[in-house]
C-alpha cells in the first residue's frame, strides 16, 4: 500500500512470518532443457489453491532490470516476463486459480503519485544525458580521446502505463502465453486462469481484492501459508547438485496466519466493557498503518514508521477503545470522533518527537562518520587464494591453480555476501535517521552536502515555519488549516473504503503536497459525509495526458501530444519542462516532494474534446475500457458447460460454481480460442459489505470457502431447446471450418 520501510519493520518485529521458498530448477539433458514438472507435489510441503499476481511487480524488473543487462528489444522483454511467471508458477503450483492483474486506469487519488514518478523519471533521464555530454566535452577539451558515443534508444519505462501500444502488445502476448501453457503444460490444464489487463480500470492489487470479494473468499485466500522448510544439505557442496549457483533473486513466503497470531497477542485487550472482537481490531490496525504512509496521502510529519509510529498508535488506540467502548472502523467506515482522540494524543507529543528525531539524526551521523573512518584503516575482509587472488605486478612465481573453479567462485560470492550483510547489519543497528531502510541510488554519496532545512521542526515556532514554507500561509489562518485537515480526513475515509469495499470515488484526490500536523485534527467529527456518487474512471489515453510529461508524448496521438508542447495550448501549464523538488527534511532528491501543478480535470477534458475526432480506429480501441478474461482448457470441468452455453452466453447465464472451484460470474462475451480453449469476459461487479447485508439479512463477514449451492445457473425447457438448436448450428459451422 505504498508505505516506505513497512515490510522491513514488519519482518523485524515479527520474524517468524518469513519462510524461504524451496525452488525446484529445470535441468538440461544433452542440450535439451527439461522443464519442472509442476504436477508433482509442491517441494515446500504445502499445496496452494490460488495464485494472485500483481503483474506490475513483474513487468518493471523484466523490462528495465537493475542487476543484469537490459533486454535488447520488446520481444526479449516479453520472453523475460513469461519466464518470470513460469518461475512463480513453479514455486507456488496453484491447483485451481491463477489471477494475473495488470494496473489499469487508476483512481485520481493515485494518478497524482503516478504523475510525480513519471515526471521525475523524465527529469532524471534528461539530467543524466546532459551530465554525460558535459563529461565527454570536458575530457575531450583536455586532450583525451573517447570513442564515438553509441546511439542507443533508451527504454522509456513510462510506456508501462495503460493506453500505450506497449501495454496493448503485452496483453496480446499474455493471451498467447496463457493459451500455450494451458494447451501444453500439464500443470496448467485444470487451472482456471484470469487475465485482467491494462484495459480493465483499477490498480492490480485492488482488482485482485475486488475479485476475491466477488467470490466471498477473503479469509480462505489470504490465510494461505507455507509450513515447509528448506531441505537439508546433501553433502558439503549440495548447492551444486542440480545447477550452477547463480546470484538470482530469492523468494519468500509471508505466513499471514502467523502474523494474525502476533497481532492477536498485541491487540487483544482485557477488561473491556464489551466482548473483544479481534477482526474489528485488525481492521483498525490496518487503518492506523495508513497514517505512516500510503500511495494517496502524504504521511503526517510526526509519524515515521522507523521511529516506532505504529507501536505508538497502537498504545494510544487501546486507551481510546477502553475510554469510548468502541472501535475506529466498521466494514470500511471510519468513526472520526475516535480518530480525533488518537490524533490529539499524538499531537501532544509532537514537539518531543521532532526534538528526539533531531538528536537521533545527529547521533547517527557521528556513528557513521566513525565507522567510515575505521573501515578506511582496515584491509579487505576476505581474500581468495590461488589464481583468483590479487598479485603484485611483475611477480614471477606462478599462482597455485584452482582445483574446482565452481566451488571457488561460489566461496568468493558467499564471503562477499557475508561481508555485505555485516556492513548492512552495522548500518541497520545504527539506523536512527531519515535515510535508513530505504533504497540508496548508486550515484548517492555520503560526502554530499546536507541540504538546508528551513522549517527546523526541532526548534520553537516549527508549526508557523511549516505552514509558511510549505503552504505559503500564516499559521493563524484557521480556515486554511481546516481546509487541509478536511481534505486529509476525506482521504482517510477514501483509502479505508478503497481497501475494504472498492473505489468510493474515481475523481477524489488530496489537493495538497503536504499533510497537516496531528495536533491540527480538531472538530473533525462532521468534516466528512459522503463521496460523490456515479463517478467514472478516466479512459486510458486521458490518463496518459494526466500523468505523462511532454517528453513521453510520443506514446500519445500526434494532436494530443501537441497539447503538451504548443505554447498556445490551453493546458500547457500542466506540463512544465522543469520543476522544483522539495527535500522536505530528507537528504536525496528521490526522497523529496515533486512540486508539480495538479491537473484540473474539467480543463483537461475540455481540451481533449477538440482532438478526440483525430483518433484512429486502433487508438479508439486502446482508449476503451475492458473487463477480466477467463481462460480454460479443454480438460477443465467447466469446458463442456461453456461449450454448450456458447450461443447463449450474451443472455447472461451464470457459471455453475461447482464446476469451477466455486468461482461465480456471468460471461458477457465468449469466443473459441486456440485448441478449443475457451476465453470469455466477466463483467466487473464488486461485492461490498452493504451488498452482503442486503442479500443475507445478517452482519457481513468474509466467508471461508465457497458455497456452490447459493447461486447456480438454471435454464428452463424452452432454454434447453434453444440451446440445443443453436449448439447444432454451431457444430455444423465448426465442421465447415475444420
Amino acid at each position: 500500500m505504498g508505505v516506505p520501510a513497512f515490510f522491513r519493520w514488519l519482518s523485524r518485529k515479527y520474524p517468524s512470518i518469513i519462510v524461504h521458498c524451496v525452488e525446484e530448477k529445470g535441468r538440461e539433458c544433452n542440450g535439451v532443457r527439461i522443464p519442472v514438472d509442476t504436477t508433482k507435489p509442491n517441494p515446500n510441503e504445502v499445496e496452494f489453491d490460488n495464485l494472485y499476481l500483481d503483474m506490475n511487480g513483474i513487468i518493471h524488473p523484466c523490462t528495465h532490470p537493475e542487476d543484469k543487462p537490459a533486454p535488447k528489444n520488446e520481444d526479449e522483454m516479453m520472453v523475460a516476463i513469461f519466464e518470470y511467471i513460469d518461475r512463480l508458477f513453479n514455486i507456488v503450483r496453484p491447483r485451481r486459480v491463477l489471477y494475473m492483474a495488470i494496473d489499469g486506469v487508476a483512481p485520481r487519488a493515485k494518478m497524482n503519485q503516478q504523475r510525480s514518478r513519471r515526471f521525475r523519471a523524465s527529469k532524471e533521464g534528461v539530467e543524466l544525458t546532459e551530465e554525460k555530454s558535459r563529461m565527454r566535452e570536458e575530457i575531450i577539451s583536455r586532450g583525451g580521446y573517447l570513442p564515438p558515443e553509441e546511439i542507443k534508444e533508451r527504454f522509456d519505462s513510462n510506456c508501462i502505463t495503460p493506453g500505450t501500444e506497449f501495454m496493448d502488445n503485452l496483453a496480446h502476448c499474455l493471451r498467447y502465453y496463457v493459451a500455450d501453457r494451458l494447451s501444453n503444460d500439464p500443470g496448467w490444464r485444470n487451472v482456471t486462469v484470469f487475465l485482467s489487463d491494462a484495459s480493465v480500470p483499477g490498480e492490480g492489487e485492488h482488482k485482485i481484492m475486488d475479485f476475491i470479494r466477488r467470490q466471498r473468499a477473503l479469509i480462505s485466500v489470504f490465510s494461505i501459508y507455507c509450513q515447509g522448510t528448506a531441505r537439508e544439505k546433501q553433502g558439503q557442496h549440495d548447492e551444486f547438485a542440480d545447477t550452477m549457483p547463480v546470484a538470482e533473486q530469492e523468494f519468500i513466503f509471508i505466513r499471514l496466519c502467523v502474523l494474525r497470531e502476533y497481532l492477536a497477542r498485541e491487540l487483544t485487550m482485557a477488561s473491556l466493557p464489551f466482548t473483544f472482537d479481534f477482526e474489528r481490531s485488525v481492521d483498525d490496525w490496518v487503518f492506523m498503518c495508513f497514517f505512516v504512509g500510503n500511495d494517496f496521502l502524504p504521511h503526517l510529519p510526526s509519524l515515521e514508521i522507523r521511529e516506532g509510529a505504529i507501536d505508538r498508535l497502537v498504545n494510544i488506540y487501546k486507551d481510546v477503545v477502553h475510554k469510548t467502548g468502541g472501535y475506529l472502523t466498521q466494514n470500511g467506515y471510519v468513526n472520526l470522533e475516535r480518530v480525533e482522540m488518537i490524533m490529539q494524543a499524538v499531537g501532544v507529543a509532537e514537539d518531543n518527537i521532532f526534538k528526539k528525531r533531531k538528536e537521533d539524526d545527529e547521533s547517527f551521523k557521528r556513528r557513521m562518520k566513525e565507522k567510515r573512518k575505521r573501515m578506511k584503516q582496515q584491509g579487505p575482509a576476505y581474500l581468495t587464494t590461488g589464481q583468483f587472488a590479487p598479485h603484485a605486478l611483475g611477480r614471477r612465481d606462478r599462482p597455485e591453480p584452482v582445483q574446482n573453479a565452481r566451488h571457488q567462485a561460489y566461496d568468493m560470492r558467499m564471503h562477499s555476501r557475508e561481508q555485505h550483510n555485516k556492513v548492512q547489519g552495522l548500518s541497520d543497528r545504527d539506523e536512527g535517521a531519515e535515510n535508513r531502510g530505504v533504497k540508496r541510488k548508486a550515484e548517492d554519496s555520503d560526502s554530499e552536502p546536507e541540504p538546508e532545512d528551513v522549517v527546523r521542526l526541532w526548534e520553537e515556532g516549527w508549526k508557523q515555519r511549516y505552514y509558511k514554507t510549505k503552504f505559503d500561509v500564516d499559521v493563524m489562518d484557521e480556515d486554511f488549516r481546516k481546509k487541509v485537515v478536511r481534505s486529509y480526513v476525506e482521504g482517510l475515509c477514501w483509502v479505508l473504503r478503497y481497501y475494504y469495499q472498492g473505489c468510493a470515488s474515481w475523481k477524489w484526490y488530496f489537493p495538497f503536497h503536504y499533510a497537516p500536523f496531528a495536533s491540527d485534527f480538531k472538530d473533525i467529527k462532521d468534516m466528512f459525509t459522503e463521496f460523490e456518487k456515479g463517478t467514472k474512471p478516466f479512459k486510458p489515453l486521458e490518463q496518459l495526458m494526466g500523468v505523462f510529461p511532454a517528453a513521453s508524448g510520443n506514446f500519445l496521438p500526434e494532436t494530443w501530444r501537441t497539447l503538451m508542447t504548443s505554447p498556445v495550448s490551453s493546458i500547457i501549464d500542466f506540463y512544465p519542462d522543469d520543476f522544483a523538488i522539495d527535500l522536505n527534511g530528507k537528504k536525496y532528491a528521490w526522497q523529496g516532494v515533486a512540486l508539480l501543478p495538479f491537473v484540473d480535470e474539467q480543463r483537461l477534458r475540455a481540451a481533449l474534446a477538440d482532438v478526440y475526432a483525430d483518433l484512429t480506429a486502433e487508438e479508439v480501441k486502446r482508449n476503451s475500457l475492458g473487463s477480466d478474461i477467463l481462460f480454460i482448457s479443454k480438460s477443465h470441468p467447466l469446458f463442456d458447460f461453456i461449450h454448450e452455453l456458447y450461443p447463449l452466453s450474451p443472455q447472461g447465464t451464470e457459471i455453475p460454481a461447482e464446476l469451477c472451484h466455486g468461482i461465480q460470474g456471468t460471461p458477457a462475451l465468449l469466443s473459441l480460442f486456440h485448441n478449443f480453449l475457451f476465453v470469455f469476459r466477466i463483467p466487473n461487479k464488486v461485492l461490498k459489505p452493504g451488498d452482503w447485508e442486503k442479500g443475507n439479512r445478517e452482519p457481513w463477514r468474509p466467508q471461508l470457502g465457497f458455497n456452490p449451492n447459493r447461486q447456480q445457473a438454471h435454464l428452463g425447457q424452452s432454454g434447453f431447446r434453444a440451446l440445443n438448436s443453436l449448439l447444432h448450428t454451431l457444430i455444423l459451422s465448426l465442421r465447415k471450418l475444420i
